[in-house]
């Protein structure tokens, strides 16, 4: 059996792990053929292969980005798009099913894919944790890892200046990243698109703070309103699925804050940062483990469903169940890190 393999949508740590944990077991415990996709969907709608061999994959578990490129294209798009067309591309190729490695848009593609007759399997990879079909997802931990490092280098220099210092991270819809980086670094005020704020909120929090003699830390998710705004702040128009490409919320907070509480204010937009560098231990494993049960699954003829991490376990989850619904923080959590604000 021949495979073809694609990384899509945004890169994260963890990418090029997953890949040589399907090509080093699947050559070797099953005897599979593997070829790499080039830039996501792109190359699959253009036919863009080449070989992957063991030799190929050699130590790139500590790698960061992925070596396959990746892109945000949408395979139903553009004259050789769509679904008959890729599977006469893939015949053509003599390549017998999918494997996609991607978040929320990779894996609605490929669920679409996979119902238009194309043999698609799934592993979930994204930064944000937003997939609900599993508990975590590669990346999360190392962007969190980074997000926390910044965080802790932002303290040092708020400190010494007595500023608040406001550090935007990513997530879309959801707010782990903010969550866990922000409790980490010992934020004041974390704000995240499950729970919007005023800003006379998020002043108050900052005015406590900086009254007890903190210099104030703001995490804010890209994806957080303001109490009273429609939409997630957007000033770079869509991406390649009609999406708003998110930022600047920081940098509109930031200006409000000093001039309502009169406190010197900057702010810091950690943005691909989060997505770069080698991945965390944490991700190395769980991505190599993910990349192991893919093999798997391809040789069980398990299409139409991805690899997920559940407690400590790897299962295999319908495309349906994974998508539809977001992994949003619960209030629960949130509460827990709010005791800790001001």
């Amino acid at each position: 059996m021949r495979i073809g393999i694609l990384t899509s949508g945004g890169d994260c740590p963890g990418l090029n792990a997953v890949i040589r944990g399907v090509v080093l077991k699947g050559t070797t415990a099953y005897g599979l053929d593997f070829v790499g996709i080039r830039d996501g969907w792109r190359g699959v709608v253009d036919g863009d292969f080449f070989p992957l061999s063991r030799h190929d994959v050699k130590g790139l578990s500590k790698v960061g980005g992925t070596i396959l490129g990746t892109s945000r294209t949408n395979p139903y798009e553009g004259p050789r798009g769509g679904a008959e067309n890729i599977a006469r591309t893939l015949e053509d190729a003599g390549i017998d099913g999918i494997l996609a490695i991607g978040g929320e848009g990779t894996l609605a593609a490929a669920d679409r894919l996979w119902k238009d007759g194309i043999n698609v399997l799934g592993v979930p990879k994204t930064i944000d944790n937003d997939l609900r079909a599993t508990d975590y997802s590669f990346g999360f931990d190392t962007a969190v890892n980074i997000a926390t490092d910044a965080m802790d280098r932002l303290r040092t220099t708020g400190d010494s200046h007595q500023r608040c210092m406001v550090a935007e991270v990513m997530g879309r819809h959801v707010g782990w990243i903010a969550l866990h980086a922000g409790v980490a670094a010992g934020a004041h005020v974390i704000c995240i698109p499950e729970v919007p704020m005023s800003i006379d909120e998020i002043c108050r929090q900052v005015t406590s703070a900086h009254d007890r003699g903190r210099a104030p830390l703001v995490v804010v998710s890209e994806g957080f309103t303001i109490t009273g705004m429609d939409e997630a702040h957007s000033h770079k128009g869509l991406d390649a699925f009609n999406r708003p490409r998110l930022g600047g919320i920081g940098e509109l907070i930031a200006p409000e804050i000093e001039r309502i509480t009169g406190i010197e204010t900057r702010a810091t937009v950690l943005g691909h940062i989060q997505r770069g560098g080698s991945p965390s231990a944490f991700d190395r494993v769980l991505a190599t483990r993910l990349g192991l049960h893919a093999a798997d699954a391809l040789v069980d003829g398990a299409w139409g469903q991805m690899v997920a991490m559940r407690g400590t376990d790897i299962v295999r989850v319908q495309f349906d169940e994974a998508l539809g619904e977001l992994n949003t923080v619960p209030l629960y959590r949130y509460e827990e890190a709010a005791a800790l604000f001001g």
